[in-house]
């Protein structure tokens, strides 16, 4: 399958669509997801063109990985909650709705219920005040 250079994560890694980034390294994205299940889910976008992990390099992987991990932290940190969610899914058979690899770190308090994936848009001021959060924990690393 060839890789759809026009998704919108491929858009945002060129500039050409705006996000509330959290993190960026050479060969990663972090930035708010627009429509977070829960307040302070964040997406982890390796740069390397592929639309599943099946599809990504080992190195890509790697990196978006570490960069998962990091985020993982500075969110559980930022939000004080007792867990995190990890989610990565392959193909639109699994749920993956843009073909673009990434990864959902999603943060879980004891009693909160998630909202559906990728069904309502949280305001742009709450998503930037909670990016803000996540990055002074990321400094304190």
């Amino acid at each position: 399958m060839a890789y759809d250079s026009n998704n919108i994560f491929a858009k945002i890694l060129r500039g050409e669509a705006p996000c509330i980034k959290v993190y960026e390294d050479g060969d990663t994205l972090a930035f708010m997801d627009l429509m977070p299940q829960a307040d302070g889910h964040v997406l982890i976008v390796p740069k390397e063109p592929a639309e599943t992990l099946l599809e990504l390099s080992e190195e890509g992987a790697m990196a978006a990985i570490r960069t998962t991990r990091r985020i993982a932290i500075a969110v559980k940190k930022a939000l004080g909650v007792e867990g995190l969610h990890v989610a990565q899914l392959n193909g639109a058979a699994a749920g993956q709705t843009v073909p673009h690899i990434h990864f959902h770190v999603i943060p879980h308090a004891t009693g909160t219920v998630l909202r559906m994936h990728a069904a309502q848009r949280a305001a742009e001021d709450d998503l930037k005040a909670m990016a803000e959060r996540i990055k002074a924990c990321l400094a304190q690393a």
